[in-house]
């Protein structure tokens, strides 16, 4: 059998040659596989959740971590070995730097990636006329210049031992991680505004991906980071790079916006920013929340639906969500309230119900419980039934379905060696029927 080998660069070629369509494709596969995880039994699928073994930690002096992770689905065995870094954010004290453009389309807050026939569309002139304001940036910390994307690889092995994939990890885990949370969020109502916490692969990916599948319907990106210049690196390689023309120039009406907290009036726009996002992705590995309770909470917060995704912390003292949004979202339903707010489902949705309940920091410090949590595999499949139902001219859930695309979900994740087996599956038949990589044949 052959072995094919994929290298970072090799799977980032691949992935930046997906279309809307091979994402669905993939997004489709992933979801479906987490479905079976939830649902099914070592009878009926290799991807139920008694062939997932637990992962194991071994922490380094370095402030590093290497992650053992073993998983199955019904055609494949694997492991996945990452090493990443879990030093602690800094204080959020400081201030804020936003970047803006001064094209004639662009508004007064954002960069406007739309093109002009009276406007060099260029992604060299569009970024010539960003402006900065704000002045005396802090110097970024340790843990701000320091990547926290895993480097490691994964090997598939088919049901019977024999290998035929060895990827590497980085930006596989960045993209499977994306990929399942915007599984919900490609099904929601609104999305007109996102906001996306951090700069790294998992923000770039959630981005891209966000784009991919419903680029036509948004048109603010808003990027808080607490290092202006990580930040402007993403910016910049968004509006110059060819991988990313299409995707920028396919909606006149996208604009994107940075802030960062290495300026004074970083509290009022990260308020701002989130009240005004339909969809909030939390991308980084936090060990304090990222913004406060009431943003989100009070009475004005809970006006809008939001779909939360937040999977950048894994370990029990990272968090990235206050835990009284997460007791919020699950607290019991008053029946006579005197404010409108969002719909609300009483759960928090997670990847694995026992792996948030050992590691999720934010599931522990909001002391919730497992009947306050409801797996995204277990919900889809209830909503596919839902939506058939609704089909054949029944009520179905109607409420369930009203609260996924347009209520307020909270989506939590520490990540599944089941996604790397189950989407590194489908990239390795992808780089050989398009030419990627490297095949050792007879191995």
């Amino acid at each position: 059998m052959p072995l094919t080998v994929l290298s970072d660069s090799d799977i980032h070629a691949l992935l930046y040659s997906l279309s809307h369509d091979d994402v669905v494709s993939l997004q489709e596969n992933l979801a479906e596989a987490l479905h079976e995880y939830s649902t099914g039994t070592q009878e009926t699928t290799g991807c139920c959740s008694t062939n997932q073994p637990q992962r194991i930690a071994i922490p380094a002096t370095d402030n590093r971590t290497t992650l053992f992770m073993p998983a199955s689905t019904s055609t494949s065995r694997g492991m996945k070995i990452a090493t990443l870094a879990t030093t602690s954010e800094p204080s959020r004290s400081g201030s804020l730097q936003s970047l803006k453009s001064t094209t004639s389309h662009a508004s007064t807050a954002s960069s406007h990636s739309a093109s002009n026939p009276n406007t060099p569309s260029t992604p060299e002139s569009s970024l010539s006329n960003l402006s900065i304001s704000g002045s005396n940036p802090t110097e970024p910390s340790i843990t701000s210049s320091q990547s926290t994307s895993p480097v490691g690889s994964l090997t598939l092995l088919t049901a019977s031992g024999k290998p035929y994939g060895f990827l590497a990890a980085s930006e596989l885990t960045a993209f499977r991680t994306a990929l399942a949370a915007t599984t919900i969020f490609n099904r929601r109502t609104n999305v007109h505004t996102i906001a996306v916490f951090g700069a790294g692969a998992q923000a770039l990916w959630h981005i891209r991906l966000a784009l991919i599948l419903r680029g036509h319907d948004i048109h603010h990106v808003h990027i808080i980071n607490r290092n202006f210049e990580r930040a402007r690196q993403l910016m910049t390689n968004i509006y110059t790079s060819k991988e990313w023309e299409g995707l920028r120039n396919a909606n006149d009406k996208l604009d994107f916006s940075i802030v960062s907290n290495e300026y004074g009036e970083y509290n009022r726009l990260l308020k701002e920013h989130v009240r005004k996002s339909d969809a909030i992705f939390c991308c980084t590995p936090s060990t304090t929340p990222l913004f406060p309770a009431e943003h989100l909470t009070s009475t004005e917060g809970r006006k809008k639906g939001r779909y939360v995704s937040a999977i950048g912390s894994y370990r029990q003292h990272m968090i990235e969500l206050h835990p009284d949004i997460l007791r919020q979202a699950v607290a019991p339903e008053h029946k006579h309230h005197h404010h409108r707010h969002a719909d609300k489902g009483g759960v928090v949705v997670v990847d694995s119900l026992d792996s948030c309940m050992r590691e999720a920091g934010e599931i522990k410090q909001a002391g919730l419980t497992p009947e306050q949590l409801v797996e995204i595999g277990e919900l889809l499949m209830v909503k596919k039934a839902s939506l058939k139902e609704i089909a054949r001219g029944g009520e179905g859930e109607i409420g369930l379905k009203k609260w996924l695309m347009a209520g307020n979900v909270i989506y939590k994740s520490v990540g599944l060696g089941l996604m790397d087996i189950c989407v590194g599956e489908d990239l390795v038949m992808l780089s050989r029927e398009r030419g990627f990589g490297t095949t050792v044949d007879g191995f």
